[in-house]
């Protein structure tokens, strides 16, 4: 062999060296998780899975990216659920209303005054979630990590404390479940379905008179510029979960996923702690900027317990499964035994 046919093959080792030795990301273009949801663009929620993303960036060495499309850009929830399905986005963040489109199990985490303290439903969801994660990963996703939006409220354009009052308003409804609008219907309420960006429109324009949230999104939205009236009610908690298609997640190598999914719990753990102290700095807010909050008094939540509870037969084993309603019912009532019966948390 030549001088010259020496340099060369010795070219070609050095090269193939340098290929072997260098890191994943180096080798390749990163991977994009296009991860879409509701909450808008600035909100405590979209902050929290942009450095959610920042730490997958950073324990993946640039190997994977988060990109989020904030603000509904992607459509509604079950927009993004088929979108996930056909590979379009791969991941979401996802309220359990939404979560249920998959698996109804999810509506057991926000049966109306099923709940009355945050202690109480932490105790619950904790004890439930492995299900529903066993339940949604044979449905195709896995749940990167759980989070909450805080509890629901009735807001309107004029005051409302009673069913009464409420079955009176043109309320808006989730669009997507046909079962869960019917048993609206079926119990003397009057729901507008609607997706979610369609919302403030219909405030405008009178279609409806008044929605169901939590203090957090009302204002992240602006919703209670239109209807600045909130019943002082805890009508159920909206907890949520931030999920990936499957298939996605299994292509991610498997030497990273764990560190990507603790990243994930730790961004869901400081997520939850801080939408509870935002919710009340919300209602703060939005009294000083013509809120109008209207106590309920203890006889009148006792009206709306019961209109609930004599609807808990319709709601068992048909909006959910017998079984998750069941097992939450069960975990609850062994929480208040555990903790001297029910107690009303902070809100």
């Amino acid at each position: 062999m030549n001088c010259s046919s020496i340099r060369r093959a010795a070219a070609v080792l050095l090269l193939a060296g340098a290929f072997l030795s260098a890191p994943v990301g180096a080798m390749s273009a990163p991977m994009i998780i296009k991860m879409a949801t509701l909450a808008p663009e600035g909100s405590s929620w979209f902050r929290v899975l942009q450095e959610m993303g920042e730490e997958w960036r950073k324990a993946s060495d640039g190997a994977v990216t988060l990109r989020i499309y904030p603000g509904g850009v992607a459509g509604d929830e079950d927009a993004m659920i088929r979108k996930m399905r056909i590979g379009q986005i791969q991941a979401a963040a996802i309220t359990g209303i939404g979560l249920a489109y998959l698996e109804p199990s999810f509506y057991a985490l926000h049966i109306p005054m099923m709940y009355e303290s945050d202690e109480e439903f932490d105790s619950v969801r904790d004890r439930y979630a492995p299900v529903l994660e066993r339940k949604l990963e044979e449905k195709g996703f896995v749940v990167l990590n759980w989070g909450d939006a805080g509890w629901v409220h009735f807001f309107s354009k004029t005051p409302v404390v009673t069913p009464a009052e409420a079955k009176a308003l043109n309320l808006f409804q989730w669009s997507g479940d046909t079962n869960l609008l019917q048993l609206y219907k079926e119990t003397g309420f009057h729901p507008v379905p609607l997706s979610t960006n369609d919302l403030l429109p219909g405030l405008q324009t009178g279609m409806v008179n008044g929605y169901s949230s939590t203090p957090l999104v009302s204002l992240a939205f602006q919703w209670f510029g239109l209807a600045p009236n909130m019943a002082d009610l805890r009508y159920a908690p909206l907890t949520g979960a931030t999920v990936i298609e499957k298939g996605a997640w299994e292509k991610i190598p498997p030497g990273l996923r764990p560190k990507l999914l603790e990243a994930s719990r730790r961004a869901g753990q400081r997520l939850r702690a801080e939408i509870r102290r935002l919710n009340q700095e919300a209602l703060g807010v939005m009294v000083k900027n013509g809120l109008k909050i209207h106590k309920v008094p203890p006889e009148v939540k006792e009206q709306w317990r019961k209109l609930v509870e004599d609807n808990y037969p319709r709601i068992r084993g048909k909006i959910m499964p017998a079984e998750a309603f069941d097992t939450v019912k069960l975990y609850r009532d062994e929480y208040r035994a555990a903790h001297g019966g029910a107690k009303v948390g902070v809100r």
